[in-house]
C-alpha cells in the first residue's frame, strides 16, 4: 500500500506520518502555502522531516485561498486568540476555545488540500491520503471529525478513479496520547512546529501551542523543540 501525505509540520501530521511509514509506503509529502503566518516555518520543519525520511516533498501555494482569508491565521490586521491552560481545561466555558477555533477558521481548506492530494494520489496509484485528524481538534473544527473523514472518503470514491480514501491514525487519541506514541516512535518532534505565528520560536499563548504545552506537561516530558531551540517554559 501506498500514500500521499498532507504534512504541516505540526504535531499531528508529523506523528501521523511516522507512525504511518513504518507499514505503508508514503510516497509523497504535500505542504500547502495560503499566506498563512507560519508558512516559512513549515515549509522549512516540513523539508526536513522528508529529508530526514527520504520522502519526495512539494509545497503547493494557493495564493487564492490567503486572498480570501480574512481570519487572523492569514489577515495580520487581525490579532491570534490568546489563550491559556485554563481555557482549554475541561471546566472552561466552550465559547472560548469555539471563538478562538472561529478566528483562525481557513474556508474549506482542508477539503481543498484533500482533493489536491487526492489528485496525486490517483496519479502516482496511492490508495490513500494521510491526514493528522484527531479527537481532541474535533471537538472545535467540523472538519477534523471522523463524519468528515467519511464524506471525504464518499467524495473521492466519485472524483479519483483507482477510489483514493483517507487515512487518519490519529482519529481516537487527544494530543498527550499522540504526543506518547510519537516519543515511542522517535518521532522528530524537535523538528515539529505546531505555532499559528511564524517567529523564531513558538508563541507559546495561541490556541496550538497552548494544547501542545498541555500535552507535555500531562506526561511530564519536556518538548524536544523547545529544548533544540534553547526555550524555558
Amino acid at each position: 500500500m501506498s500514500a500521499v501525505s498532507l504534512l504541516s509540520s505540526g504535531l499531528d501530521s508529523v506523528a501521523a506520518l511516522v507512525f504511518t511509514k513504518e507499514w505503508m509506503d508514503v510516497r509523497l509529502a504535500l505542504t500547502f502555502d495560503y499566506g498563512q503566518r507560519s508558512a516559512c516555518r513549515e515549509i522549512e520543519f516540513s523539508k526536513n522531516i522528508c529529508d530526514r525520511y527520504g520522502i519526495e516533498h512539494e509545497v503547493i501555494k494557493l495564493d487564492w485561498l490567503g486572498k480570501i482569508t480574512k481570519t487572523s491565521l492569514v489577515n495580520r490586521d487581525v490579532e491570534v486568540p490568546k489563550l491559556s491552560l485554563e481555557d482549554i481545561s475541561d471546566y472552561a466555558a466552550p465559547e472560548i476555545t469555539q471563538e478562538s477555533a472561529k478566528n483562525v477558521w481557513v474556508p474549506n481548506r482542508n477539503g481543498v488540500m484533500i482533493n489536491i492530494a487526492g489528485s496525486f494520489a490517483e496519479t502516482l496509484g496511492c490508495e490513500y491520503v494521510i491526514v493528522g485528524f484527531n479527537e481532541e481538534e474535533a471537538q472545535t473544527f467540523p472538519d477534523n471529525t471522523f463524519e468528515f473523514i467519511q464524506a471525504m472518503d464518499r467524495s473521492l470514491s466519485f472524483s479519483t478513479k483507482n477510489k483514493v480514501k483517507l487515512l487518519a491514525p490519529l482519529i481516537e487519541f487527544d494530543k498527550t496520547s499522540i504526543v506518547l506514541e510519537a516519543l515511542k516512535t522517535d518521532a522528530p518532534l524537535e523538528w515539529s512546529w505546531s505555532c499559528y505565528h511564524g517567529g523564531d520560536v513558538p508563541c507559546g499563548v495561541c490556541e496550538s501551542c497552548v494544547r501542545r504545552a498541555r500535552a507535555f506537561k500531562e506526561i511530564g516530558k519536556k518538548d524536544p523543540l523547545l529544548v533544540r531551540l534553547g526555550v524555558k517554559r
